[in-house]
């Protein structure tokens, strides 16, 4: 993952629900063309966040043997803005999980509001049923994602648990 859009979970509870925080700061670069002059978080990263803390709760459940890929953003609402100064959080629940899929629903937060709504689809890509030839290597969970998810697992909140 060249990036990662949140900074730590808060919870985690396997095969079920994911929380992750991300700190919104002036520090990067993105909010200082989104908007110039009143900089707001972008939607779209949002999603990316809320993409990353559900891939990896389904990852998981299935202990990261799966190529978990994002294959379809199933609804996608917002209620409010985002700026910089505030902590915004990722609530990921697994809906459902099978050997082909996963379905997910979130919700993203911002000092205790509702700021948006999104569900999301994922394919575990060896179990294609298109004929499709993938690499053998993992290229989502690769060796550097898991080594900044030991670092997640050993500097994170005491109630986290991976």
């Amino acid at each position: 993952m060249r990036w990662i859009w949140f900074d730590r979970f808060e919870q985690f509870e396997s095969g079920r629900r994911a929380v992750a925080v991300k700190n919104v700061t002036l520090a990067e670069d993105y909010l200082h063309d989104h908007f110039p002059g009143f900089p707001i978080m972008p939607q779209s990263l949002m999603i990316e966040g809320m993409a990353q803390t559900a891939g990896i709760l389904v990852g998981e459940a299935r202990q990261f043997t799966e190529k978990v890929i994002l294959a379809k953003i199933r609804r996608a609402v917002f209620h409010t803005l985002v700026r910089p100064g505030q902590q915004i959080r990722f609530e990921a629940e697994i809906e459902h999980l099978d050997e082909a899929a996963a379905l997910t629903c979130g919700k993203i937060t911002c000092e205790g509001e509702l700021v948006g709504e999104v569900d999301l689809a994922f394919a575990h890509i060896d179990q294609n049923m298109s004929g499709l030839d993938f690499p053998e290597e993992n290229f989502v969970f690769t060796e550097e994602f898991m080594s900044l998810l030991k670092t997640f697992r050993e500097h994170g909140a005491e109630k986290v648990r991976l």
